[in-house]
């Protein structure tokens, strides 16, 4: 699996969901602008010493990265306003899950050209706007992992 973070700002949150993809050996894709440097105290706190079990990758823009992935592979874009629930995605092993900016979210031609897979998170409150970057990357990921069988589990 790949997650990939557009332009993430905050830097626990990166931190946090770089810790989760050393736990579930998923490549973490960082796509410029970063709202931090890579050598931030937060970051690095947030990620503790799991950088060195993370395979990622930084991009210099949406357009370097999208020419990377295979064309087999399926690129999932997660933001409020999806027609689709994630649950009722069906992923593969070497799908892409996106998220955008903790305060703007994904760019909306991005999604608009990307309808048919553009995911949603439930939210039952209103006045929430929404969950923190990390817990909405761990739920994806996680509903993505648990499809597959939890393939490559270490107990």
């Amino acid at each position: 699996m790949h997650i990939v973070l557009v332009e993430p700002e905050i830097p626990p949150n990166t931190g946090n969901v770089a810790r989760l993809c050393a736990a579930t050996r998923t490549t973490l894709h960082l796509i410029e602008p970063l709202g931090f440097t890579l050598d931030d105290a937060q970051l690095k706190r947030a990620g503790m010493d799991y950088w060195q079990h993370v395979e990622w990758k930084r991009w210099k823009n949406w357009t370097e990265f999208a020419a990377s992935v295979p064309s087999s592979a399926r690129v999932w874009f997660i933001e409020s306003g999806g027609t689709k629930r994630y649950d009722k995605a069906k992923f593969g092993a070497d799908d892409y899950l996106v998220f955008g900016r903790e305060t703007a979210g994904l760019p909306k031609a991005l999604l608009e050209a990307n309808r048919d897979r553009w995911l949603r998170i439930p939210m039952f409150n209103p006045a929430a706007r929404s969950l923190n970057l990390s817990n909405c990357v761990a739920l994806v990921l996680f509903e993505a992992l648990r499809q597959q069988g939890f393939a490559g589990e270490v107990s």
